[in-house]
Formats: structure tokens, C-alpha cells, sequence
């Protein structure tokens, strides 16, 4: 599990076609990468991988033809948010967030919040409409692996608030319109639809 506070921006330095999927290399960004062994998870991007080799301070993944079919960003060479796997005994200053992709949006709209001094911007995403139900106002969602509060939504469009801190130790800052975004919705959701399916009898989505 993660909590969707980025602890790094790290760099996607290589990337390698293995079968139907990927090996990727990424330089994580954070000087704790002794902490790290084979087979802990990590958040890149939002998406929850596993570390297979370690060379210095590099980190290599195994992105599977699944992962690439749901998410968007870790077939190319680029920055990416990272996170290191909850402890037990860390604080949750997120929401709980599972590192796996539910699907990708789309920015629609991306400038500073009018009338704000201090440097606030107000981020819009379209969802997939599979998704939109699941999202709602002051609600948590995870976009590119950030724990954000849900402003406002529109059928298939929601928007939130960056404050300058998250503009400066994420990605986010260098989204544009068009730019595509990896969603994960509210854990808390999935099980609330999940019950309510259950009671009426009704099979859950598969979205």
C-alpha cells in the first residue's frame, strides 16, 4: 500500500522491450536506495512495480503487457513521482492508495486558480466514464500517483487544487492539456459499490 505523498521525482532512464512487455530503469531520486531489495514494491507514477535488479542507484521493473494496456508514462523515458511502500508505522498523510491503476485520464484544463496570490493552479481531468461514478466531490483520487482532494466534478470531468509545494516535489507541474494522466479512484469506493452490489444482487462492475 501507499499513501499518494510523493517522497521523489525520479527519471525513467532506460527502457527495453522484453516479450509482450518492458524492463525499465529508473534512477529513483531519493538517497535512501539501500533501503530498498529485489522484490520490494514501489510506486512509479502511480503504479505499484516490483524491483527486480538493483545497479547503484538505479531501480529495474518488469512492466507487463497488462500494465502497459491500463496506464500511461512508464513506456518512455521521462520523470516520474515515486514512492516507497507504506510501513506499518508510518503516518498516513494521504489516503490509502494501492498502486494500481484503475485506468487514465485526460487533462482539460491546467492554469492558475483566478485571484489567487499564492501561486495556487487548478488542475481538470476527464475520466473514463467506467470511472466518473466513482469519483466524487471532497472525495481522495490519485493522479500520476498524488493523493488530491476532489473540487468539484462534471459527469465525466472533475477538477482539483495544486498548491505550490505539490507543483514543486511532483510531475504535476509540467502537465499540459491533452496530457494523459494515470487515475486511481477511492479504494473506499470500490468496496461501497461492491456491497451495494452484493445487496442487490446485482453482479459488480468489472471496470
Amino acid at each position: 500500500m501507499f499513501t499518494g505523498i510523493v517522497q521523489a521525482v525520479g527519471r525513467i532512464a532506460m527502457v527495453e522491450a522484453r516479450g509482450d512487455g518492458l524492463r525499465i530503469a529508473l534512477d529513483a531520486g531519493f538517497d535512501d536506495v539501500a533501503d530498498c531489495a529485489v522484490g520490494d514494491s514501489i510506486s512509479v507514477s502511480g503504479c505499484c512495480l516490483t524491483i527486480v535488479e538493483i545497479q547503484g542507484s538505479m531501480l529495474a521493473f518488469d512492466v507487463s503487457a497488462e500494465t502497459l494496456r491500463c496506464t500511461t508514462g512508464l513506456d518512455r523515458i521521462g520523470d516520474a513521482n515515486v514512492e516507497m511502500a507504506l510501513r506499518l508505522a508510518d503516518r498516513l498523510g494521504g489516503h490509502l492508495v494501492s498502486g494500481h491503476v484503475d485506468g487514465v485520464g485526460t487533462v482539460t484544463y491546467f492554469n492558475v486558480v483566478p485571484g489567487d496570490d499564492g501561486g495556487s493552479w487548478e488542475l481538470e481531468i476527464e475520466a473514463p466514464r467506467e470511472l466518473a461514478r466513482f469519483i466524487a466531490m471532497k472525495g481522495s483520487i490519485a493522479v500520476d500517483g498524488v493523493s488530491l482532494t476532489v473540487n468539484d466534478v462534471d459527469d465525466t470531468r472533475f477538477r482539483v487544487n495544486l498548491i505550490p509545494h505539490t507543483l514543486s516535489v511532483t510531475t504535476l507541474g509540467n502537465l499540459t492539456t491533452g496530457a494523459r494522466v494515470n487515475l486511481e479512484v477511492d479504494l473506499v469506493a470500490r468496496y461501497v459499490e461492491r456491497l451495494l452490489a452484493a445487496s442487490d444482487g446485482a453482479p459488480p462492475s468489472r471496470s
